[in-house]
């Protein structure tokens, strides 16, 4: 029998060798995830059928064709966000409860053809625009470390499955740190890549103002730059191109990189970061000093100098979506969506403006330093149904729990969320690494280097 916690590089070493075939891995997780979904609400839509005919597809394939393909024998899942032509997309809203997309998405097709097995797509709130996956259509993720506490958001579903051994790695998607968030709280690797990093093709462009992209969800660092490397890559006609990269993000896994310039912050005027998880922070940065690098705390608060420029941009593009039934939203999602709509062209292109003017100063700030650490979230994963507590400071609330995480939707640098310790009351706890623009092979040799003087993959929840 399969360990339910395989790394994903391991598994596909396993099928390429025939050790394991890859309708074992599809029956094999499938089974996991009919008998724990209902505890996790993990999965909005379990893809049976095609599991197994993509498991059929690649057992046809030769180990010559596998090696050349990142998730040989790889289960995966898809966010319920990203367009899918023959399974239902309902971005979390009953608007949407049994649509199908008019084409797959870029990605989606990219993901198939890198050998990976589909398990089906993830749970999202209403849109992603939660940092917690509850409310709306879907059932509310739950943290497979606690049940009672969020799994986080807006990618909850895709974070609580793989926590939970219900697949290696998933795709999520980053707009404001729904890749980071759910990373953070439920003890795993998650990468926000630089914009342009990869396609949104076909279904967006400039929406949202460049803050959204797609990243990995993994239990490692190389299993999440494994899934990185399936992932990237532009089309013609991006609105946005990173600078290429010139090896896989795998290979990064193994550089030992020199002695780092690294910059600290670790307070923002938006939300107070709780005293767990800054003595974690402050026990990670003596990680990194013991390693050789310097730690430098700057005074620097991006929440606080691009919050309100986020607001608008994602209150105008809620504004935008196709809604037919307004009506059906979920209240916090129907308020966003009816203030938005007062928002005028001119507010939201001043609010673009600002935003890159305000990035460029914050990027110039950092550029002395090879990368910086900060908190992903101020404080662990909170207990489900009580973010926002109140409806009037609602947005004030999940600025302050997110407020170092959807700065660099902002700033377009990659991001990466790893694990650093947990709470007393057992929570995970986790820190961030941002890069320079473009630099996610620096983000990723650093997270290694620290996972291997701080291992984590062989910690995992009671359920």
């Amino acid at each position: 029998m399969l360990n339910p916690y395989i790394e994903a590089y391991e598994l596909r070493e396993l099928v390429l060798k025939k050790e394991v075939r890859p309708r074992e891995v599809a029956e094999f997780f499938l089974a996991r995830v009919e008998k724990l979904n209902p505890k996790l609400g993990a999965f909005m839509t379990i893809t049976a059928e095609r599991t197994l005919a993509d498991a059929a597809r690649i057992e046809k394939m030769s180990a010559s064709d596998g090696v050349k393909l990142p998730l040989f024998g790889v289960a995966y899942s898809l966010k319920d966000l990203l367009w899918t032509k023959d399974i239902r997309t309902t971005f979390g809203s009953k608007n949407y409860e049994n649509w199908y997309a008019p084409a797959d998405a870029e990605l989606a097709v990219r993901l198939a053809n890198s050998g990976g097995i589909l398990l089906g797509k993830t749970t999202t709130p209403e849109f992603g625009l939660r940092p917690t996956t509850e409310g709306g259509l879907c059932p509310p993720a739950r943290n497979p470390w606690n049940l009672e506490h969020t799994a986080g958001g807006s990618s909850g579903g895709a974070a609580s499955a793989v926590a939970a051994g219900l697949h290696p790695v998933a795709q999520g998607s980053d707009g404001g740190g729904s890749v980071r968030i759910p990373s953070a709280c439920c003890g795993l690797v998650g990468i926000k890549p630089a914009r342009g990093r990869i396609t949104r093709a076909p279904s967006e462009g400039e929406s949202w103002g460049g803050l959204s992209t797609t990243g990995p969800i993994a239990r490692t660092v190389r299993d999440a730059a494994l899934m990185l490397d399936a992932m990237a890559g532009m089309m013609p006609g991006d609105p946005y191109a990173a600078r290429p990269h010139t090896r896989p993000f795998v290979e990064e896994v193994s550089a030992h990189p020199k002695k780092l310039r690294l910059a600290l912050i670790n307070k923002s005027a938006l939300g107070t970061v709780d005293g767990e998880t800054l003595a974690a922070l402050e026990a990670a940065c003596g990680v990194f000093r013991e390693m050789g690098h310097s730690i430098e705390p700057i005074a620097l608060d991006p929440g606080a100098m691009l919050g309100k420029f986020a607001r608008v941009i994602v209150g105008a593009s809620v504004s935008a979506l196709n809604i037919p039934k307004p009506e059906l939203l979920e209240p916090a999602v129907r308020g966003t969506y009816e203030w938005g709509q007062k928002i005028s062209a001119a507010d939201y292109i001043r609010a673009v403006t600002g935003m890159h003017n305000t990035s460029r100063e914050i990027i110039h700030t950092l550029m002395p330093y090879d990368a910086l650490i900060a908190p992903t979230l101020t404080r662990p994963a909170v207990r489900l149904g009580t973010l926002p507590s109140n409806p009037e400071t609602g947005a004030d609330e999940i600025y302050g729990w997110i407020a170092f995480t959807f700065p660099f939707n902002s700033t377009g640098q990659p991001a990466i969320s790893i694990p650093n310790g947990f709470s007393k009351a057992g929570l995970p706890l986790a820190l961030q690494i941002v890069g320079r623009p473009g630099d996610e092979a620096g983000i990723i040799a650093l997270a290694a280097e620290f996972e291997r003087a701080r291992p984590w993959k062989d910690k995992h929840p009671p359920i």
